[in-house]
C-alpha cells in the first residue's frame, strides 16, 4: 500500500472509523491533528489525496504550498465558496462534496414547498386568531412545473421527490444535459425560459462568480406571480432587496429561505437587511436542511468514495472549475 490520504481536520473516533471503513484499506490514513509541524509538512508533501473541511482554517499559514503529490483535494461539504481556494496549488484538482447532504435537503425543500402551497403557516396563524378560512383555496403541485436551478446532487434528489408529487421537471446545469430524466433541460443561457415556466423554483446551484446575484428584479419579474421560490443554496445567488420588493408587490408569490445572505458559520453573525420574516408569504429556516442524524457520516463516505475514484485513476466527481477557484 503506497497511497496516503491526509485528513486536515480532527474527527471523533467513531467518525475516524467511518473513514477507515470507507477507504477499505486502499490507502493509509494520516490525520494532521496527530502530528507535529515536521510531520504535517512531510505528510502534506507525500499525500496522494487530501480530505479537508476548510483549508483556510485546517492548515497553518503557508502549509498549502507543501501539497505536491496529491491527485485530489477533496472537501467535506458541497458548498465551498467560503474556502480560499486560490491559496491551494493550482495544478491539483479540487472537488466539492456535491450531493453530500442531498436527501435530507430534498426533503426539507419539499416540506417548504408543501407548506407554501397549502398555506399552512398562514392558516395556522389565522386559526390562532379565531379565523376559520375553510373556503380559502390552496394549491396542488400535480401537473405543475418544478424548475431546478442547479441540477447536481441536491437538485436531482429534490427533483425525484417533486416528480413523485406529479410535477414536471425543468432543470438547468452547466452542461445542459443530464443522465437523470427531465421534461426539459438547458444551460444557464436558458435561465429565462426556466423562470418563466416554473410554478416552483428550487435554487440548488453552487455560489460562484457566475451565480452570485444571478436572480434580481428582472429575473423575478419573469416568474409567475404565484410561484414558489425555494433557496437551498446560498443567499447571495438571489439579490436581497429585489426579492423583498417582489414579495411585497406580489402577495401570492412565496419565498422559502433556508440559505440567508449573512449567516453565523460563514460570516460570524445572522443578519438580514430587510424584514423578510414580517411577510406572510415568506417561510424561513436556519439553514438546517441538512441537519439530520448521521449527516456527517454520510458526507464522509461520499467524500472518501470520490477520493477512491481519484486513487483508482478515474475522474472524480464535482471538480471545481478554474473560475470557481477565484476566491
Amino acid at each position: 500500500m503506497t497511497d496516503t490520504v491526509a485528513v486536515t481536520f480532527n474527527l471523533r473516533p467513531t467518525e475516524r472509523a467511518v473513514i477507515a471503513d470507507a477507504i477499505g484499506g486502499v490507502a493509509r490514513l494520516v490525520y494532521l491533528a496527530d502530528l507535529d509541524a515536521a510531520g504535517r509538512t512531510r505528510t502534506l508533501g507525500e499525500a496522494s489525496a487530501i480530505l479537508a473541511r476548510d483549508t483556510g482554517k485546517d492548515l497553518h499559514p503557508n502549509e498549502a504550498q507543501h501539497i505536491r503529490s496529491a491527485r485530489l483535494i477533496q472537501f467535506l461539504t458541497a458548498g465551498i465558496d467560503f474556502v480560499p481556494l486560490n491559496a491551494l496549488p493550482s495544478g491539483i484538482p479540487v472537488a466539492s462534496n456535491g450531493g453530500a447532504y442531498a436527501e435530507p435537503m430534498a426533503e426539507h425543500g419539499l416540506a417548504m414547498v408543501l407548506a407554501a402551497a397549502k398555506r399552512l403557516l398562514i392558516e395556522h396563524a389565522a386559526l390562532a386568531r379565531g379565523e376559520f378560512n375553510q373556503q380559502t383555496r390552496n394549491r396542488t403541485l400535480s401537473g405543475k412545473v418544478c424548475g431546478v436551478l442547479g441540477f447536481g446532487g441536491i437538485g436531482v434528489a429534490t427533483a425525484r421527490l417533486m416528480r413523485a408529487m406529479g410535477m414536471r421537471i425543468h432543470a438547468i446545469n452547466r452542461r445542459g444535459r443530464a443522465d437523470e430524466p427531465t421534461d426539459w433541460i438547458g444551460s444557464v443561457a436558458d435561465l429565462d425560459a426556466l423562470l418563466t415556466a416554473a410554478d416552483v423554483l428550487i435554487v440548488s446551484t453552487p455560489l460562484t462568480p457566475a451565480t452570485k446575484n444571478l436572480i434580481g428584479a428582472r429575473e423575478l419579474g419573469l416568474m409567475k406571480p404565484d410561484a414558489i421560490l425555494v433557496n437551498l443554496a446560498r443567499g447571495e445567488v438571489i439579490q436581497e432587496a429585489p426579492l423583498f420588493a417582489h414579495l411585497q408587490a406580489h402577495p401570492g408569490f412565496f419565498a422559502c429561505i433556508d440559505a440567508w445572505w449573512v449567516e453565523p458559520i460563514r460570516h460570524g453573525a445572522f443578519r438580514m437587511d430587510h424584514p423578510f420574516l414580517s411577510l406572510p408569504n415568506v417561510i424561513g429556516s436556519p439553514h438546517n436542511s441538512a441537519s439530520v442524524p448521521g449527516m456527517t457520516e454520510a458526507a464522509l463516505r461520499r467524500a472518501v468514495a470520490n477520493i477512491r475514484r481519484a486513487l483508482d485513476g478515474a475522474t472524480p466527481h464535482y471538480i471545481v472549475t478554474t473560475e470557481e477557484r477565484m476566491n
